[in-house]
């Protein structure tokens, strides 16, 4: 029923969700696609009484679990009633312990290096060095004693936290912070009436012609209720998004993108920021739902965008959720060219293979920037043509994700790497790479005086309360632009 839509179809929907909100299930299999198909549901409702079951499904969902620890699969973690371990950071472990305390707890049992608490605990218990510098198999939990995480997080540096790599076992039961319960209220629900808008309805040149989306700055409070809420739904699916561990919650803001989607956006604060890019991320809820997430890394006109949409919701309006996107950060960030990094189109990420990325960036418009692989493109291209319903096969998908995708680029920006343009300056410099040393090359001083003092404002507008405006300015610097362009390329 997921594809099906009007008031029949709504009807139909509502009677399975009655029914199976009574029908025991045991089979693990089947459970996890119960759950994804009802979450789905809740997030592309036909009707009212689809999304009250759907929620009534999904709130006592806790209730079907019989093995918490059977479902703890990257894939699928953060359902209701399971338990997982995962590593974290040593601020989103402080953050995470603060919020949900004794659901979240160091996973002893699957601790497999206790020996590295050494170093650790003899700065913070003196005697302690009276036994592990000279003792075997020393005792490190009778020394720790009743100290637990809360201890560790809020007495442990973060470099002396993290190399422990502590697993911590977190038993969701029926917290908010499952992937079943999260909710974000927002606007009024978009009840899905007619069909799905498909990928072959998004233009994306239409979506960045288009007029500004509304935006507003979140309110100090409610940002950070929201940031919590993000911090949760990444940490339940055992992800970290440098953004979402560093945010800069002074600058949160809300996007209605239409038809139920609410995207929120935002950076780091100064002490946080890259050398050179702007860093900017964000999380996007359908109907009170989170569905994905985006980090973008932008230089000039330019922005890298990690596009992440949680499995789940795969079959929804994926493109057009793209689009809008698109459109966001054109309006916020005034970027017009758009990169893919390998990685997000099946470069090491079997998952991105699996469900054909590279194709749904191709056939938006994105075209290869190694010519070798645009050339293999067209070949796909031609196969696809000749033969209705041809596939390309894993072996090609893993060729053609070798080099990255761009949109609205020209050949400038196809030859470019930050990274390239960061190891050619870092021979160079005696510290670390950054507008300073990326001056100097470009022999700024031999500039006249407006663009020298041009330039200048750019660099200082990289500290500023947020980083739009260093990139507009970048973007208007032609000189400079065109400097840092030949830098960073081959």
């Amino acid at each position: 029923m997921k594809g099906q839509f009007g008031p029949r179809a709504a009807g139909r929907t509502a009677r399975l969700l009655e029914k199976l909100a009574r029908t025991r299930v045991r089979d693990r299999a089947a459970l996890v696609r119960l759950h994804e198909t009802v979450l789905f549901l809740r997030a592309y409702p036909a009707s009212p009484d689809v999304l009250r079951l759907a929620d009534r499904v999904l709130s006592g969902f806790a209730a079907r679990i019989e093995e918490p620890g059977a479902f703890d699969d990257p894939e699928i973690s953060g359902i209701a009633g399971t338990s997982f371990s995962a590593v974290f950071s040593h601020e989103v472990a402080r953050r995470l312990e603060a919020r949900h305390g004794r659901a979240i707890a160091v996973d002893w049992d699957g601790y497999e290096a206790p020996d590295s608490f050494g170093a650790a605990l003899a700065r913070r218990l003196p005697l302690f060095a009276e036994d592990w510098p000279v003792e075997a198999h020393v005792p490190y939990r009778q020394w720790l004693g009743p100290r637990g995480l809360k201890w560790l997080v809020e007495n442990l540096d973060a470099d002396a936290y993290e190399a422990l790599h502590l697993p911590l076992a977190w038993t969701l039961a029926s917290s908010r912070a499952t992937r079943s319960r999260t909710r974000w209220p927002g606007r009024p629900v978009f009840y899905h009436s007619g069909p799905l808008i498909r990928r072959h309805e998004v233009s994306l040149a239409a979506e960045l012609a288009s007029p500004p989306l509304p935006v507003e700055r979140l309110a100090p409070a409610r940002a950070d209720r929201l940031l919590d809420v993000i911090l949760d739904t990444s940490a339940v699916r055992y992800r970290e998004l440098y953004g979402f561990t560093w945010p800069d919650r002074a600058h949160v803001l809300r996007a209605d993108a239409g038809r139920g989607l609410e995207i929120y956006f935002f950076g780091v604060p100064p002490g946080r920021r890259l050398p050179l890019r702007a860093y900017h991320c964000g999380m996007f809820f359908k109907n009170g739902v989170p569905v994905g997430y985006v980090e973008t890394l932008s230089l000039a006109e330019r922005a890298e965008v990690g596009f992440n949409l949680y499995y789940t919701f795969r079959e929804g309006e994926t493109a057009w959720l793209y689009g809008r996107l698109l459109r966001l950060l054109r309006q916020l960030l005034g970027v017009t060219v758009f990169s893919v990094d390998p990685y997000q189109v099946g470069l090491e990420n079997q998952e991105a293979i699996q469900s054909g990325a590279f194709w749904f960036y191709r056939k938006l418009g994105f075209r290869p920037v190694v010519p070798g692989i645009a050339r293999l493109t067209a070949r796909e291209e031609a196969r696809m043509a000749a033969r209705p319903g041809y596939r390309s096969p894993p072996h090609t998908l893993r060729k053609l994700a070798e080099g990255a995708l761009i949109y609205n680029g020209g050949p400038e920006w196809d030859r470019f790497s930050v990274r390239r343009l960061g190891m050619r300056l870092a021979r160079k410099a005696d510290g670390v790479a950054g507008w300073p040393e990326v001056l100097r090359a470009v022999g700024q001083e031999r500039w006249p005086p407006e663009e020298r003092q041009a330039a200048e404002a750019i660099v200082e507008a990289k500290g500023a309360a947020t980083e739009a405006r260093y990139l507009r300015l970048l973007q208007g610097h032609s000189r400079l632009r065109k400097a840092v362009l030949q830098l960073g390329s081959d």
